[in-house]
């Protein structure tokens, strides 16, 4: 429940300070007195918009505060914990802080949070009703989650196998999707990459041929130069009109090892001849096994310069050299087979989706067959409900509308709508087309009521939801709104006497004049003051003995209501 709230700089609130109980409070007061901007910053502590415009005048930022203390069990715990957030004592404190220059913060137990964060764990506290508030009885989209809230812990292992295999389902429908959408694209692709790895495999590219190619085909192209030069050679060392060089050497080198025992640079001299002798011989040696090697074969060299033309444009294509092109060849290689791999599980991929299909559909029915149960037993609580709320003859029916084929949805195969006939004679038509302001505010209450014991909030909010009613529809609208009370803290704005007096806890707002600024200031009410207030909603201006006898009476009737209703 909400057990403090603090509010500062807001609207006309300049501070406030309020601490409420369990069971119904209501607040009360003069038409401005600033019962509403109440439940406006309860709603912002809930995740409600923020705006400058609630910023107080003069004042540069608006606070407001409330400390919310949870059954152990409370579903907010499971959110708080899922978004990290601490928190100890069953207590969560939600500050709200708005600045003049927009630069708006939300704080729940000190830690930073967004607005939508906020709204998610507020709305698991706080639920808000308004005189105007039916959304989710004027959304026909809106009626199949709350017939869930009826009884939510018998439909929990069903909507749990159901969405288990709608998530599988959506998972393979749009891999079918994708290869669907793209196919022509995904075959496109297959065959491009057929012709390359065709390509790349039918070259038969090895890793150091093109520098190998390249030397064989320079040394054929320049045939003509090596023999000259090899012949050249061969033939300065060993023939020539002079002699033959190697010869002249050898005989230096008999001559000098003669006199190389004479002394030390002598026979350095014949070592150094000697060493050039016998290389030179070695060298004559390779010479001629050069020359004899030597062979110009021009068809070799025209295959060379293909194969090298070859190569040259299979790296325009793929890479910028052999090594990198047989690296695209692998990874090319490897996607082909796999998108050929998938090729072949198309089918499987087709058979997988009707498979999901079905289990899905069978988890679909066996979810709709119990919301259907439970639809009966929805439709004779709130006709109970609308019994005592002067509706007996209203006849309420959830129908399950027909689909040409069955839809697969997050929240399974049904469409639900309410349906109800106000008046004896006519037809059931849909709720949301025929009821009234005062119908669908009894009707609200009288799922509220069904709904307060399962739902888990803690706080609920009634602003002024008996607005263009009186007498005894009054009258059972303050019963169920106390009856709503027993299981969650409420708190509602009224103008009511009926509905005041039934109330464990009333708070009377009024607004001051002070310096000229106009203030709200909160006072709980005794049981003295509670007969005060109740005979002003009796009589308006003019306060009579009588209307405070009736008052008094009032709250003597409400007491015994709530007697007669714990006991």
């Amino acid at each position: 429940m909400l057990q403090e709230l603090s509010i500062k700089n807001f609207a006309i609130i300049e501070s406030l300070n309020i601490a409420f109980d369990d069971g119904m409070s209501v607040l009360t007061g003069e038409t401005g007195a600033g019962k509403s901007i109440i439940i406006d910053a309860v709603g912002l502590l809930a995740g409600g918009r923020a705006a400058s415009d609630f910023i107080r005048k003069g004042a540069n930022k608006a606070t407001i505060q409330g400390l919310f203390v949870l059954p152990k069990l409370s579903p907010t715990f499971n959110v708080l914990d899922e978004l990290g957030v601490d928190y100890a004592d069953q207590q969560v404190v939600i500050d709200r802080e708005l600045n003049k220059n927009g630069h708006n913060v939300s704080r729940i137990n000190g830690t930073i949070v967004n607005t939508t964060t906020l709204k998610r764990v507020g709305e698991t506290m706080v639920d808000i009703h308004g005189q105007n508030e039916h959304q989710e009885l004027m959304q026909p989209e809106k009626h199949l989650s709350l017939l869930d809230e009826f009884q939510p812990q018998t439909l929990a292992p069903l909507k749990a196998a159901y969405e288990q295999e709608y998530s599988t389902f959506k998972q393979v429908q749009q891999l079918v999707v994708n290869k669907r959408e793209h196919a022509q694209e995904w075959a496109q692709r297959l065959d491009m990459l057929s012709f390359q790895v065709q390509e790349i495999d039918d070259a038969n590219l090895q890793p150091d041929e093109e520098e190998q190619l390249i030397t064989e085909r320079d040394h054929l192209a320049n045939y003509q130069r090596i023999v000259t030069a090899l012949e050249s050679s061969h033939e300065a060392i060993t023939g020539g009109e002079d002699g033959a060089a190697l010869d002249q050497i050898g005989v230096a080198m008999t001559s000098m090892q003669d006199i190389a025992d004479l002394d030390p640079a002598y026979e350095a001299l014949a070592d150094g001849l000697a060493n050039a002798y016998y290389g030179l011989q070695d060298t004559v040696t390779d010479l001629s096994t050069q020359l004899a090697n030597q062979e110009f074969d021009e068809g070799r060299l025209d295959e060379i310069e293909s194969r090298l033309e070859e190569i040259h444009q299979l790296k325009r294509k793929y890479g910028d050299s052999v090594a990198s092109i047989l690296v695209y060849f692998d990874k090319i290689k490897s996607e082909l087979a796999n998108m050929q791999a998938d090729q072949d599980d198309d089918q499987a991929l087709e058979t997988q989706l009707a498979e999901v299909k079905t289990r899905l559909a069978e988890a679909g029915t066996k979810l709709s067959q119990k919301r259907q149960e439970l639809a009966k037993t929805l439709e004779q609580a709130v006709h109970e409900q609308l019994k005592a709320l002067y509706m007996g003859k209203a006849v309420f029916q959830v129908r399950f509308l027909p689909h040409k084929e069955i839809p697969f949805y997050a929240s399974g195969i049904d469409n639900v709508e309410f349906y109800i006939q106000t008046n004896p004679g006519e037809d059931l038509k849909p709720l949301a087309k025929i009821a009234s302001g005062g119908e669908l505010s009894r009707m609200m209450l009288a799922l509220k009521t069904i709904f307060s014991e399962t739902q888990g909030v803690t706080s609920i909010i009634f602003d002024e939801v008996d607005t263009g009613v009186s007498g005894r529809v009054a009258q059972a609208i303050a019963e169920k709104i106390m009856a709503i009370g027993r299981h969650s803290q409420v708190l509602c704005i009224t103008h009511l006497p009926q509905v005041a007096a039934i109330a464990d806890h009333q708070f009377y707002i009024q607004k001051q004049v002070v310096g000229k600024r106009t203030k709200t200031m909160v006072v709980k009410l005794s049981e003295a003051k509670r007969v005060d207030e109740l005979a002003r909603m009796l009589a308006g201006t003019t306060v009579t003995q009588l209307a405070t006898e009736h008052a008094s009476e009032l709250l003597k009737l409400a007491a015994a209501e709530k007697q007669a209703f714990t006991s």
